[in-house]
């Protein structure tokens, strides 16, 4: 199947309003540099792997409902290919120094920059939250994927902090009443938009063919390691991996939902999942990264397969050859390595129900937020009459996959829920997996934080707190 470029509408960005034609944006061309290369340098490059928020800018997405939502990105990892179709926003485009956007303004006012290199950033990252539907208070996560290094985060709390509602007839926000804008197919060298699951699977089973997303994994590979693929094929936008159905024995979660779209869809129905969503990376990331991503990865320090092994989860594969479900306790099969075939896909994740009653999440790391775990561990339990009827326990960070801490739940099971009675097993969880020492932690501490990982969950239970 050819790569050439093609013609027609699907080759032009809509970007602060104008239409921009997709010239020179074939992989592995970001969306930052594209951008810049129009003269829009107000987006920086700061990490060029999604931490720091310098290059932030709006797209326009599909909202809960039928309507549209400024979604925040990362422009740094999205390949420039991926915006064919859409509309973008930019802090240029927010405001002039004539007239600034609210936004714009409170930071001015209440000396929200300083040097002003991460400022654009940050703008559009507040703006997303400005425009949210239904806001009635400022989500402070909304900049947890923003970073700051000479004004401090007082004054720019505060400048979000004092936003009030969009004015009315405010054109972004006027926008957000209409639907999203379509997807529509598009192919440049070395990158593939399918119209259906079909043809994205025909695409991936040549050689060379690599499936994306989010691109929050690849954008990182590709920046800082050199990743070259020969044909990039976009899955995000499928609407056969983009589902969501709760029936009365399972959730069933589309492998190309978003986290923040799987976090907002949900409403809380699976509590774990809501434990995970905030300390996953950022906004800005979980915006970007997909359930089906983070689990192909197959990562040993990934956030969502710990919790959703303690979920008893099972993924629906899909390939040429139709689907086939494997539970997760038997998908990875080594260091990012699992039982995926090739050319194969994550369709959609599956979550068994009723959820146990008690759930729990512990994320060891250096930074409460947007950092990488050091250990996780994730806990789904039944305690009937004081003694645990059910348990499952997955770990993350402590040997090559992502794992169960099978010797510990079978201790567990049938133990008075008491320090005496869970002592069995904390010792077990404690020699669970094979941690490995390496730049975030020592082997001896990961061991360490396994063994208080059930004390300290007694202890959340007992005093009815969650930390």
């Amino acid at each position: 199947m050819s790569t050439e470029p093609a013609a027609g509408p699907g080759a032009a960005v809509t970007v602060n309003g104008a239409a921009r034609a997709l010239v020179g944006a074939q992989p592995p061309v970001t969306a930052l540099d594209w951008l810049r290369g129009l003269g829009l340098t107000g987006a920086k490059e700061g990490c060029a792997e999604g931490e720091c928020g310098a290059c932030a800018v709006l797209v326009a997405r599909p909202g809960c409902d039928a309507a549209t939502e400024w979604t925040a990105i990362n422009a740094c990892l999205v390949p420039a290919a991926a915006l064919a179709g859409q509309e973008v926003v930019t802090a240029e485009g927010l405001g002039t120094p004539d007239a600034l956007h609210p936004v714009q303004h409170e930071m001015a006012v209440r000396g929200g920059s300083q040097c002003g290199y991460c400022t654009p950033g940050f703008v559009c990252s507040m703006a997303a939250e400005f425009y949210r539907p239904g806001r009635t208070s400022f989500d402070h996560h909304a900049l947890s994927g923003n970073l700051c290094r000479c004004t401090g985060y007082r004054p720019i709390v505060e400048a979000a902090e004092a936003l009030g509602a969009p004015a009315a007839g405010d054109p972004l926000a006027v926008r957000t009443t209409a639907a999203p804008p379509p997807v529509p197919p598009h192919r440049v060298a070395g990158w593939v938009r399918p119209a259906t699951l079909g043809e994205a699977l025909a695409l991936l089973a040549g050689p060379g063919a690599v499936a994306v997303a989010g691109s929050t994994d690849l954008g990182v590979e590709a920046n800082l390691r050199g990743s070259r693929p020969s044909l990039l094929v976009a899955i995000d936008r499928l609407e056969e991996l983009r589902g969501l159905s709760v029936a009365d024995d399972v959730v069933e979660i589309g492998a190309a939902l978003t986290l923040s779209e799987v976090e907002r869809r949900l409403e809380g129905r699976i509590p774990l999942l809501d434990a995970v969503f905030p300390q996953f990376a950022s906004r800005l990331i979980r915006n970007g990264a997909t359930f089906g991503g983070n689990l192909g990865t197959g990562s040993p320090i990934g956030d969502l397969p710990p919790a959703l092994l303690a979920l008893d989860a099972e993924l629906v594969l899909v390939g040429g050859d139709g689907e086939r479900t494997v539970p997760l306790t038997e998908f990875f099969t080594g260091y990012r390595q699992s039982v995926r075939r090739p050319g194969e896909l994550v369709a959609r994740i599956r979550v068994p129900l009723p959820l146990a009653a008690t759930t729990a999440f512990h994320k060891i790391a250096k930074r409460p937020f947007d950092d990488i775990s050091s250990v996780a561990v994730a806990f789904a339990l039944d305690v009937v009459d004081g003694v645990v009827r059910r348990v499952a326990i997955g770990l993350g960070g402590v040997a090559a996959t992502p794992i169960r801490a099978t010797a510990a739940e079978q201790a567990l099971v049938g133990a008075a829920w008491t320090p005496d009675g869970i002592a069995p097993a904390t010792a077990a969880l404690a020699d669970a997996g094979t941690p490995l020492d390496d730049l975030r932690a020592s082997a001896a501490y990961r061991r360490a934080m396994l063994g208080q990982a059930l004390p300290r969950l007694l202890a959340e239970t007992l005093e009815g707190t969650r930390p």
